[in-house]
């Protein structure tokens, strides 16, 4: 679909070892751009995933570790990348419960990971961004920084944060060649999820095709998972000069769920 029109580009992805951040990863080496890996590990596992990544498709790639929950490291992340020109603010993690009941450890992480971090990254990576003269910061958020669903208030709170700083980065870089956006997928199928299945069968008797239709995407209407390729396309397309004055907004793929 592209060419390698990020030749020279470097992108940092938080949570970029497996899942969504993997794939918006692998998609934009595609296009020649240069990568740094993240997540809260640091294991042979993790160096030897960006040595493919470079070996497959000719870019330079590298890990580093960063615990996304702790502002100090978020902020080392980028430092330590040097060079930041493409931000993905990918990191996230999530937990279920009501309100009343939600661990108060489990609200501060949520919103440490899936909110601040994003904060903490962004205010690093636009100097630099402005020093090179062209920048992009994309935020993944979800259907749920557009919509709501009961038991899940932390991760609901902060992704609907996440669309508010994506408004508000896009306007204080509006006169510089920076973008900010956010794409909002639906249900991804990611290794987590495929996980996932299983258990769903086994807790409500059913087959792994009903599972799906009707517990999992019950609120997708397409009837179809989205697939971490797409998110990466997304976040090629916002890369590109077709996007260079879309700024500010929430891209949603996730097979039409807030369009109900």
């Amino acid at each position: 679909m592209f060419t390698k029109f990020l030749t020279g580009k470097t992108a940092v992805v938080t949570g970029s070892n497996s899942g969504i951040g993997l794939g918006i990863a692998i998609e934009l080496a595609k296009a020649g751009a240069d990568l740094v890996l993240n997540s809260f590990t640091d294991n042979d596992d993790d160096h030897a995933l960006a040595e493919k990544l470079a070996s497959d498709h000719g870019v330079e790639a590298r890990y580093i570790q960063a615990d996304m929950s702790k502002g100090d490291e978020c902020r080392a992340l980028i430092e330590k990348a040097g060079r930041c020109d493409i931000l993905v603010n990918n990191a996230g993690i999530q937990h279920v419960a009501p309100i009343e009941d939600f661990p108060v450890e489990k609200w501060d992480a949520i919103i440490a990971i899936n909110l601040s971090s994003a904060f903490h990254t962004t205010a690093i990576a636009l100097p630099k961004m402005r020093e090179a003269g062209w920048g992009r910061v994309i935020n993944v958020a979800s259907a749920h920084g557009l919509t709501a669903s009961p038991f899940k208030s932390a991760y609901v709170a902060a992704k609907h944060g996440i669309i508010g700083l994506t408004k508000v980065t896009a306007l204080e870089t509006a006169t510089d060649p920076i973008t900010c956006n956010a794409i909002c997928p639906g249900y991804v199928l990611t290794p987590i999820v495929e996980k996932q299945i299983p258990d769903q069968m086994k807790t409500h008797d059913m087959s792994r095709e009903d599972v799906i239709a009707k517990v999992m995407l019950q609120r997708q209407p397409s009837g179809q998972f989205a697939t971490v390729e797409q998110m990466g396309g997304t976040a090629v397309y916002l890369c590109s000069a077709a996007a260079d004055q879309v700024t500010g907004t929430s891209i949603s793929v996730d097979g039409g769920w807030t369009a109900l």
